[in-house]
């Protein structure tokens, strides 16, 4: 047994309980241990009034004062001078040894002279009978391995002895081993200390050893434990990360040390997709604060390797019997994983439940109501448009850049661009057909999305088929169809999704991820749902806060993919001036029977329709039909009950999405941001009621599921039922406007057109959006005058930024310029002009129907014009009009400048950058799906027994 033992208790104020108390318990446990210490050096870091006057009072032999910040290695150097002992104990002020943990230690290290190193079981300091750690070893990557922790004590490892290394706290250390090894390693930044001075012992020949019958307590909170609690996760593996690479290249063969420098960089790299893919997004600012550190301290790298050299008696064949293999590393994962106890949520049950059914059904229904659409190459009418035939082209007007209509517009796209040449690129052969399709699976996918959001507040297979059908019945959806609105459409077939993800993302970092992404895709489609979102952002945020206590991060990320991707779009409209721009709808501006401001407008807007003309009824009956709105009721009644019910908190959350989507549609209805030709086109109020829906059904389904009293669960299939017969009258017209007769005017749908330019230029502009047509149109308000680039005018290729516009550009007063002296016979170099913007044809557009004498002059007055310039060659009369092409050297379309360039190159990173980190965070993983099978489905209170 040792003469003398010189223990070494290292004082830090860092815990929530006053250091004071754990220093003065740890102090009773040294005098009251049967083999006493001989010496005591305490070392305070920092100058607490508190620590210092219970370190005057402990008898101690020396007390060293150190700065707050000293680490537990340098401090334990600062006392090694002073040790006068045969062993050093290692202590900090939360290490409360039992009364015969020094004997026992002692008593280890007397029975072999080769054990230079005897760690003690470490359990927790309030529950004795849990182990914290027994056992510190390494995987074949150099990562940390507990080899006990956290696991009732039944003494099921004290037959375990052998070991690589320990943690630190409680080590009694031979003094002539702790100063032939240089004591502790201050380069490891507090992890792993323990393990790293294991290593070098083993590696000088001796002997490291676990003395399970001593025990000490620990509370996790003084300067030799790692950081604890979930605030302090960065902290911590900061720390742990910093160990692991500094004793890689301390470990590492001097032929191998060059190469692991090398490649630290990379694998941060490759470790943040990783931590993004685990769900750990935490770990990545760490990662690379730790690879940066290591990187650049050389120093500290090279004085590791020398005292491995100075010590090493043998190779590191010695040490790798103690290491963790691959195969018992995968046996400790699966053992982690495995917890017969924990609760396992409910099946789906999409199929044996009638989901997969009432697919099929509204599959079956669609068929039937809209297949011959199948037969148009391209959907039209409304806000439709052709897109590209070309899937480059399609992203090309998804980036910021040059814009495909204009004379020399730049500048960002509409986020709404990438989400089409997304849909677009489903179908590379035939882009535009995606449109067709999604027309046709609208009603079934639309089904399909509520019934999985319907998953998140009832277990009742019924219900959910329920909520299903009413949200593909909903007013504005079919409104949206029959207009042929496709962001509205994509709007109503997304948001349950976002609903079915967002509704849990303080759970999990896969569905935070996934619901970041569909928000996005909310906001492309809707960005007058922004302030909305931000409201309801807000309030999840504040209860996540206050009443989960976890997850706020989580909810944080859902909001910063949109911000990243919509800023170039808000910078550039706040620059202009015209920040009300921003909630413009994307896509063509387009100004249908959009519901009005006044009473009736509202009131229509209350029952849930964005039209003018209820659910298509004003279409088809010759009277009032202010009664469709009362069809909805018992929908709505269903929804207010819902507060009644013993779920009322998840009701009263449905609701509050109810009002602010309605309320968003009050704010909306009449107000006008964008033009088309210079009339105001009104923004989409229908955005704000799809929203308002998802709140409406969800607390219905609610009210139905929980029950007022237990009578109401043998009226359910009555109640749903009846609700979802009235929403079927009441939308009937609007479902079955596509079968209707072209002449009753109940759909604008329309085949094609193919391109909105003559076949002749489609042709020529098919492979290239360099070339340019400019377009001239008389009308009875002046000449309309456009260019577009490319083969036709397309739904990707349309821009808010210019559809907001208030103000003539210096590019918009040239162009019209240009059109002008088109139409001018006196001007002369007009063409040359043309020629100059990269501008090879002239299209004069077709008369309206209607064209009034004056109107008819000036159109003929422009062709004659036209007609006469040498340099424009008449390629003859179209179904789009009249067409003329420049027949001198057209130069190219100038590029954008060297700014531009750094800016497209900035969006385009940071947009993927984001869009591939909500991809890492949305890909689930093993570890995922056992936390997502220990979590009910629903959110909230469920009634029980409901099925």
């Amino acid at each position: 047994m040792p003469a003398r033992v010189h223990a070494i208790l290292v004082v830090r104020p860092e815990g929530r309980t006053p250091a004071a108390n754990h220093l003065q318990r740890t102090l009773a446990a040294l005098a009251a241990q049967t083999r006493p210490v001989d010496a005591l050096t305490i070392v305070l870091c920092g100058a607490d009034p508190a620590l210092t006057q219970v370190a005057a009072s402990s008898g101690a032999e020396g007390v060293i004062t150190a700065p707050a910040g000293t680490p537990f290695a340098v401090a334990t150097a600062l006392a090694t001078p002073r040790l006068t002992g045969d062993a050093v104990w290692l202590l900090a002020q939360d290490t409360a040894p039992d009364p015969d943990a020094l004997v026992r230690l002692a008593g280890a290290l007397e029975l072999s002279s080769s054990l230079v190193i005897a760690a003690p079981k470490l359990v927790s300091w309030d529950d004795r009978d849990e182990i914290v750690s027994l056992g510190v070893s390494m995987n074949r990557y150099g990562g940390t391995v507990e080899l006990a922790k956290g696991e009732l004590d039944q003494g099921q490892h004290d037959a375990d002895a052998d070991v690589l290394g320990a943690d630190v706290r409680g080590m009694l250390v031979r003094r002539e081993a702790w100063t032939a090894l240089g004591g502790l390693d201050p380069a490891l930044g507090g992890a792993d200390e323990g393990l790293d001075l294991g290593v070098r012992a083993r590696l000088a020949g001796d002997l490291v050893s676990l003395v399970p019958a001593a025990r000490v307590a620990v509370a996790g909170d003084g300067v030799a434990a790692m950081a604890r609690g979930r605030r302090r996760a960065r902290r911590r593996a900061f720390a742990t990360r910093t160990a692991q690479l500094h004793r890689r290249l301390a470990y590492a063969p001097s032929a191998a040390v060059l190469l692991h420098w090398l490649s630290f960089l990379p694998l941060a790299l490759w470790r943040t997709v990783m931590h993004l893919v685990t769900k750990m997004p935490y770990r990545v600012l760490p990662e690379w604060g730790a690879t940066l550190l290591v990187l650049f301290r050389p120093a500290a790298v090279a004085r590791a390797r020398r005292r491995i050299r100075t010590v090493r008696r043998v190779g590191w064949s010695r040490i790798a019997p103690l290491r963790i293999s691959r195969a018992q590393m995968r046996l400790r994962l699966d053992a982690d994983g495995a917890d017969p106890d924990a609760p396992v949520r409910s099946e789906l049950r999409f199929f044996v439940g009638g989901g997969a059914w009432a697919v099929l059904g509204a599959l079956a229904v669609s068929a039937a109501l809209f297949a011959p659409l199948l037969a148009w190459p391209v959907l039209g009418g409304g806000a439709l448009l052709p897109l590209r035939a070309d899937i480059a082209q399609l992203w090309q007007d998804a980036a910021w850049g040059a814009r495909p209509l204009g004379l020399d517009a730049v500048g960002p796209a509409d986020p709404f661009s990438a989400l089409v040449a997304l849909l677009g690129t489903l179908s590379p052969g035939d882009p535009s057909r995606a449109f067709v399709v999604l027309w046709v699976l609208a009603l079934p996918l639309a089904v399909l999305g509520g019934w999985f959001a319907a998953t998140r507040v009832t277990e009742s297979s019924l219900l959910r088929i329920t909520a299903a059908f009413a949200w593909a019945l909903a007013p504005t959806f079919l409104a949206a169809l029959v207009e042929g609105r496709p962001a509205a459409v994509l709007l109503h077939l997304l948001l349950p999704w976002l609903f079915f993800a967002a509704s849990v993302a303080h759970r999990s970092w896969a569905p935070a991820g996934a619901a970041s992404l569909l928000l996005v895709a909310v906001l492309a489609c809707a960005p007058s749902l922004a302030p909305a979102v931000v409201v309801l952002w807000s309030a999840a945020l504040i209860v996540v806060a206050l009443v989960a206590g976890r997850g706020v991060a989580r909810v944080v990320w859902l909001i910063v993919p949109s911000a990243v991707i919509f800023a170039p779009l808000v910078w550039t409209q706040v620059r202009r001036g015209t920040p009300w721009a921003l909630l413009a709808d994307p896509g063509v501006p387009y100004a249908g029977a959009e519901a009005t401001a006044d009473p009736l407008g509202r009131a229509l807007l209350a029952a849930g329709f964005p039209t003018s003309d209820p659910g298509g009824w004003a279409a088809v009956f010759d009277g009032p039909v202010w009664w469709v709105g009362l069809l909805v009721a018992p929908l709505a009644v269903l929804a207010l009950l819902a507060v009644l019910t013993p779920r009322w908190v998840t009701a009263s959350a449905l609701l509050v999405i109810a009002v602010t989507g309605l309320a968003t549609a009050f704010a909306a209805v009449g107000v006008a941001v964008s033009f088309r030709d210079a009339i105001a086109v009104p923004v989409w109020a229908g955005s704000g009621l799809s929203l308002a829906w998802v709140g409406l059904v969800g607390a219905a389904v609610v009210a139905l599921d929980a029950g007022l009293v237990e009578r109401v669960r043998v009226l359910r299939p009555i109640g749903a039922l009846a609700a979802l017969a009235a929403l079927l009258v009441a939308v009937a017209p609007a479902l079955t406007a596509q079968t209707a007769s072209v002449e009753s005017g109940r759909s604008v749908l329309t085949n094609g057109p193919v391109s909105t330019l003559p076949a002749f230029v489609a042709a020529e502009g098919r492979g290239s959006t360099d070339i340019g047509t400019i377009v001239l149109d008389p009308r009875a308000d002046g000449m309309r005058v456009d260019v577009v680039w490319g083969g036709s005018a397309t739904l990707s290729g349309q821009s808010t930024v210019q559809a907001t516009r208030t103000a003539a550009s210096p590019a918009d007063e040239e162009l019209a310029a240009l059109a002008a002296d088109l139409v001018t016979p006196s001007a002369d170099d007009v063409v040359t002009r043309l020629a100059d913007r990269g501008i090879g044809f002239v299209l004069l557009a077709s008369a309206p129907a209607g064209e009034d004498d004056v109107i008819r002059g000036a159109r003929l007055g422009a062709a004659t014009s036209l007609d006469q310039r040498d340099l424009l060659d008449p390629v003859g009369a179209t179904s789009r009009g009249d067409l003329w092409r420049v027949n001198t050297t057209i130069v190219a379309r100038a590029p954008i400048d060297d700014h531009q360039v750094r800016l497209q190159r900035l969006v385009t990173l940071a947009s993927l950058g984001v869009v591939l980190v909500a991809l890492l965070l949305a890909v689930p993983t093993a570890a995922s799906r056992r936390v997502a099978r220990r979590t009910p489905r629903t959110v909230g209170p469920i009634s029980g027994g409901s099925r």
